[in-house]
């Protein structure tokens, strides 16, 4: 089922320098409290405001539970999880695999997905789901923690759409994920 989906899939996440997205331990006070120094929202609500459906996975989900209020009330939050129990929250939707998800979201009519957490980020760029990647890089080292990228089955080739300098040093870049049948190698170069 990879590529082959009715919806378009953006991940907007932020990372240290060094491309971590949280500590081991799963903190990321360094991350909210430079964002915060940086200004605004760092186009967050637009693009929340742009997307129906919110992809995680239950690393994202469980911390998320602290949210008061919860952030996602107008939009669809799937959970993609093998050990999560189904049903014990009505605000989120339980799947067990990708491919079932996929279906789900199919079903629902989804147009726009939010894909968050770095697992599920390198699941959806593994089967070749994602389209738009926003990555915002706080300007930290943090040497060590959880990484936005990991093993992924192979180049991921993208197109720079953007890049926008925040305050407190923070730089936001946006790519566009080129499609194999789009590269440049097989003689044409396709739009994003």
């Amino acid at each position: 089922m990879a590529g082959d989906h009715p919806f378009s899939a953006s991940v907007f996440i932020g990372t240290s320098l060094d491309g971590f997205i949280a500590r081991e331990d799963g903190d990321i006070d360094w991350l909210t409290s430079r964002g915060a120094a940086a200004g605004g929202d760092l186009g967050y609500q637009d693009f929340i405001d742009g997307i129906d459906t919110v992809v995680m996975g239950r690393g994202t989900y469980e911390p998320a539970l602290a949210y008061d209020p919860w952030p996602y009330e107008d939009k669809h939050v799937a959970v993609l999880s093998t050990t999560l129990d189904a049903g014990t929250d009505p605000r989120v939707t339980v799947h067990r695999d990708l491919d079932g998800l996929i279906r789900g979201l199919t079903e629902r009519g989804t147009k726009s997905v939010y894909v968050d957490g770095g697992q599920t980020i390198r699941t959806f760029l593994r089967a070749g789901l994602v389209d738009e990647i926003t990555i915002t890089a706080v300007p930290v080292l943090l040497g060590t923690g959880l990484p936005l990228f990991g093993p992924i089955g192979g180049d991921v080739l993208l197109v720079h759409r953007s890049t926008r300098v925040y305050g407190a040093g923070v730089v936001q870049s946006t790519y566009g994920v080129l499609r194999q049948q789009d590269h440049p190698a097989n003689g044409r170069e396709g739009a994003c």
